[in-house]
């Protein structure tokens, strides 16, 4: 794996290190609006790139486990859009002993994927959802949320591949249904009108990121 790029907040003195984390078919790019914000906010940030298809979950959590703790970072923060979010959840669950603060989850389906399974009926299908996606256990949810702070935020505009291959209960983001996206152990669940990808460029989402990795909680009106 490649030195990972990092960004530092304008005084130089980030209290605590963030991990982003993308999801499907993505590539650790997707999160440049979000770790600009969080660099405003004063953290310090770095990004978790993976193969999103090739890799089971479990490979995913174990490269994760070492690369925070290959960080030698007293508390470490996670951001993980999507699959990143299972990849987060997954990991904590297998290693509680990470040094890790707070969790904020985008648009991540950790109840489980109708459109991911509607793609698995089909050879091509699963060469596109991939192992990981498909390996998700919500057990493993429950049992890192009841031990790591972790907060949600979902989008309900529907708009996204999703819409196109399997018809999707409303409300959702256009690939993850919002019920998919609760968790009984969750600190704080918060809905916004933004579809799935739209999630990463929100500066409103941006900055309920910071609040929660702040407070614990999001912002209300």
């Amino acid at each position: 794996m490649s030195k990972p790029a990092e960004s530092t907040g304008a005084d130089g003195s980030a209290p605590h290190t963030v991990v982003v984390v993308h999801g499907l078919w993505m590539i650790a790019a997707v999160f440049a609006l979000q770790r600009m914000q969080l660099a405003r906010c004063g953290y310090r940030t770095v990004a978790f790139s993976y193969s999103s298809t090739r890799l089971a979950l479990d490979d995913i959590a174990a490269t994760l486990a070492r690369f925070v703790a290959g960080l030698g970072r007293p508390r470490v923060h996670l951001v993980g859009h999507s699959l990143g979010g299972l990849a987060i959840l997954d990991t904590l669950a297998l290693n509680p002993q990470l040094p890790v603060g707070r969790i904020v989850l985008l648009g991540t389906p950790c109840a489980g994927s109708r459109a991911a399974w509607h793609m698995a009926g089909s050879g091509i299908g699963r060469a596109l959802a991939g192992r990981a996606l498909l390996d998700w256990r919500p057990e493993r949810g429950l049992a890192a949320a009841e031990h790591f702070e972790t907060g949600m935020i979902a989008g309900t505009f529907r708009f996204g591949i999703g819409g196109l291959l399997v018809r999707l209960p409303r409300p959702n983001d256009g690939v993850v249904c919002l019920d998919e996206t609760r968790m009984a152990a969750l600190k704080d669940h918060l809905a916004l009108p933004l579809s799935h990808s739209a999630l990463l460029a929100s500066s409103r989402v941006a900055r309920q990121v910071c609040h929660f990795l702040e407070h614990g909680c999001f912002a209300r009106p």
